[in-house]
């Protein structure tokens, strides 16, 4: 029923920017001495009608559109439309313009005064992920991440234009651009150093989309805020100790920058391996392997078996995880073991050395290898948050991205260091690391069972900024289409606007007024383009009679307006359909 509602009042918003086009131009015609007829809301049948001061007034079925048919606008009888004189083409070429723009600028006008309104009353909350620069998650296999970018990199430039947030990547993403060039800063985690790159690389479908329209060089998502806000019902969060408002920054040897950075880290085959090398303890990460994946002796094998019957540990012997070392009794690497298939060498090569002593296997600390075995069965993510209430108040977007990096590397370091160790640190100034906790197995992939969200920021560019922003996207878009770097099927016809305004009314008031201001702008500024059937295509025909001071004959009007009529409708047919097809999938 909520629904339903929504979508009713998404309707009538966007059959009120028609309204005030449309009165635009009967005031303006009024104005101008001009006789209107009928001022239509929709197309179709009329469900209600009625009569004022000679104008038939109408509200029809399909509330998409409408018009104002002012008198003069097509031949009445043998006369031609100039030689009305109270009608549209009976007047001044200046007149007619005027009539003409009239209802593009009240669109325009009102789209401005909302961008006000919302400027004026402290902008809207907006998820911190759509105007940051930091990058959340690269594809593993692509050319950028062989190039040594990774999550928490920053993004200056993307598609030869200054990088403003990941919707820069969405609209890239839909351009028939080969090659896309991104400049940016490569992060040294441990340190804070930046390094700049610069790189233009091939693009390739997105790999997270079904359709192959949608391209990429690497850039999956954007980085976002990972606040704990409930447990999905999976493993053993609750025993970890995480706390609602946690804020997930690190994991398994990694600073976490994105949700799908994070499944993807749980789901991979290693283990998080503390030890000790000439007096010296580090964290290093090693593959986990299955028994049966590397070549062991006779010798070996029947070790590991009295480790298996030590640990207690069931099932077939080749079946068990473990690492790609051979291991002294008491957990020391005596060599590295070689791959049943040589492939495999390759994509787990790993950093531990003859004589290293492993003292710890996912923070689990073990004093022999038959433990080592034990602790190896079970896959633990060990996670460090930042506990700090401050850090959730919401900021400007503007400074989004510096008080996402307040965060104190030093006691980052510090905490990571204390994995493994006797006397385990917990605790450093907002950082706590967490206990380990067991991720869930389900659907053929591991389920760590945190429900994250990220972090509220509030936009607010002044209304100058926000009009100029949507006019230039207005503008690359059609700039675009026209080229034809932009399909048509992924412009958003009248269903997809109802459906966009629609799921704003479910986000709140502000974010209803903010897409009513875009469409309006948008309906204002498309009207404007020299296309016979819009208004600028009558603009342009009043300037065309006023050089030539000779008005064109019905005949000569209709050969130049029809033929974009028949155009705008198969236009107007084709998005709709594509726009239902968006809908549905999401259904089926």
């Amino acid at each position: 029923m909520e629904s339903i509602l929504y979508s009713f009042l998404a309707i009538l918003a966007l059959s009120f920017l028609v309204f005030i086009h449309e009165l635009g131009h009967y005031f303006m015609a009024i104005r101008e001495g001009m006789r209107v007829e009928a001022f239509a809301i929709g197309f179709g049948k009329p469900i209600f009608t009625w009569v004022r001061n000679g104008v038939k007034w109408m509200i029809c079925i399909l509330p998409f559109g409408g018009y104002v048919r002012i008198a003069g606008m097509q031949k009445e009888g043998d006369k031609e439309p100039y030689e009305i004189p109270d009608g549209f083409f009976g007047k001044k070429p200046m007149q007619r313009i005027r009539v003409a723009l009239a209802g593009p600028l009240v669109n325009i006008v009102f789209a401005f005064l909302l961008f006000s309104f919302l400027w004026v009353t402290g902008g809207r909350e907006k998820p911190f992920a759509e105007f940051t620069h930091r990058i959340g998650w690269v594809d593993p296999h692509s050319t950028l991440y062989e190039k040594g970018v990774r999550p928490g990199d920053l993004i200056d430039q993307y598609g030869g234009a200054p990088y403003n947030g990941f919707r820069d990547l969405l609209v890239a993403s839909l351009m028939k651009g080969e090659t896309i060039q991104i400049q940016g800063e490569k992060i040294n985690e441990v340190t804070g150093e930046k390094t700049p790159f610069d790189y233009t690389l091939p693009s390739y479908p997105n790999p997270l989309v079904a359709s192959p329209k949608f391209r990429t060089i690497g850039v999956l998502a954007p980085a976002s805020y990972l606040i704990y806000t409930a447990s999905a019902g999976y493993s053993n969060v609750a025993e970890s100790s995480i706390e609602l408002g946690d804020r997930v920054v690190w994991a398994d040897g990694e600073r976490i920058f994105s949700v799908q950075q994070l499944s993807s880290l749980v789901n991979q085959s290693t283990a998080l391996v503390t030890i000790e090398r000439e007096g010296k303890r580090s964290l290093q990460k090693v593959a986990r392997i299955r028994l049966d994946d590397v070549k062991m002796t006779s010798y070996e094998k029947a070790e590991v078996g009295d480790w298996q019957y030590e640990a207690g540990i069931k099932g077939k012997l080749q079946d068990l995880s473990f690492i790609p070392y051979s291991l002294s009794p008491t957990g020391v690497v005596e060599r590295k073991l070689g791959f049943v298939d040589p492939q495999t060498q390759v994509a787990v090569a790993d950093g531990l050395q003859e004589g290293d002593k492993i003292i710890a296997i996912d923070g689990v600390r073990i004093t022999s290898s038959y433990q080592l075995l034990e602790a190896l069965q079970t896959r633990r993510v060990l996670t460090i948050v930042e506990r700090n209430p401050t850090q959730q108040m919401v900021h400007s977007w503007r400074k989004a991205d510096a008080q996402f990096d307040r965060l104190s590397l030093n006691a980052l370091n510090q905490l990571i260091a204390g994995i493994g160790q006797k006397e385990l640190l917990s605790q450093e100034g907002d950082l706590h690391l967490l206990r380990p906790i067991v991720p869930t197995f389900k659907g053929n992939r591991y389920i760590l069972g945190l429900g994250l969200s990220d972090r509220e920021v509030i936009y607010n560019p002044t209304p100058f900024q926000q009009f100029g922003s949507v006019t230039v996207e207005t503008w690359r878009t059609l700039t675009a289409l026209f080229s034809g770097t932009l399909n048509p099927k992924y412009v958003s016809g009248p269903v997809g606007i109802v459906h966009m305004v629609h799921q704003s009314w479910m986000v709140g008031v502000k974010e209803v007024l903010f897409w009513l201001a875009l469409i309006s702008l948008n309906l204002g500024l498309v009207n404007l383009l020299p296309i016979p059937v819009l208004d600028g295509g009558h603009i342009m025909i009043s300037i065309a009679e006023a050089i030539r001071r000779k008005p064109f004959a019905a005949r000569t009007m209709e050969r130049l307006i029809i033929p974009f009529v028949a155009l705008l409708v198969v236009f107007f047919l084709y998005i709709t359909y594509q726009d239902l097809s968006r809908l549905f999938s999401k259904f089926f």
